[in-house]
């Protein structure tokens, strides 16, 4: 379900925030490897590597943007999606212009939505500059406490990652390393994982995916 009216809220509020005091969990998956050997990575640049999905539940917090409004984002989440203009993370070529979807939580009221859209454009800035449509969805965000590196990440049928361990079977050249960093910033733990799914379906970015088995997400936990 599209919000309408949200458009105008978010150009109020997608300004540096003044304030925040929050904290919570964080999962992104990028259509790239972000775990592996140079080898590989450069044998993706370019090619790959041009889209994520990245998402953040609020377990405890509230967030005040520039303007002065803010909202309580206590249980709350929202989901960026992002189509840049290249590899993300490259060093030597500009990810922008960049276009970008926000999914917001179905359970927010009006004021939160639009706190939560400024909360996301504050941890990744530019990328999110070219917001070309806000979907209101029902969005679950769930970490496995029982199992290293299990999360997972459903927004209704637009959005969905799921995530594993990075195991010794995922190892192809033995010398990986976390080749591109997180897109968020203000992580405060952030570890590499296996997407066992990753995808997007919408109608806004020109392009859909689905993909699995890939060494290219994220977990990770914010506290500021």
């Amino acid at each position: 379900m599209k919000l309408k009216g949200l458009f105008l809220v978010l150009s109020l509020v997608l300004a540096v925030p003044a304030m925040a005091q929050i904290s919570g969990q964080y999962i992104e998956a990028r259509t790239a490897d972000v775990y592996t050997g140079p080898c590989f990575a450069n044998s993706e640049v370019n090619l790959t590597g041009h889209e994520a999905v990245l998402a953040w539940h609020i377990e405890k917090g509230s967030w005040t943007n520039a303007g002065g409004e803010g909202a309580a984002l206590d249980g709350l989440s929202v989901v960026a999606v992002v189509r840049a203009s290249a590899t993300l993370g490259d060093p030597y070529a500009s990810p922008l212009p960049a276009k970008s979807v926000l999914i917001v939580d179905a359970r927010a009221n009006q004021a939160q939505r639009g706190a939560l859209a400024n909360f996301a454009q504050a941890q990744i800035g530019a990328l999110l500059r070219d917001v070309v449509a806000i979907e209101v969805s029902p969005i679950r965000f769930a970490v496995d406490p029982n199992r290293h590196g299990y999360a997972t990440l459903e927004a209704a049928h637009l959005a969905r990652i799921s995530t594993r361990a990075i195991g010794a079977g995922d190892l192809l050249c033995h010398n990986e390393e976390i080749f591109y960093p997180p897109l968020a910033a203000n992580l405060n733990h952030a570890m590499p994982a296996v997407a066992a799914e990753s995808a997007y379906r919408g109608n806004h970015l020109g392009v859909n995916w689905s993909e699995s088995g890939r060494r290219g997400a994220f977990l990770g936990t914010f506290s500021f």
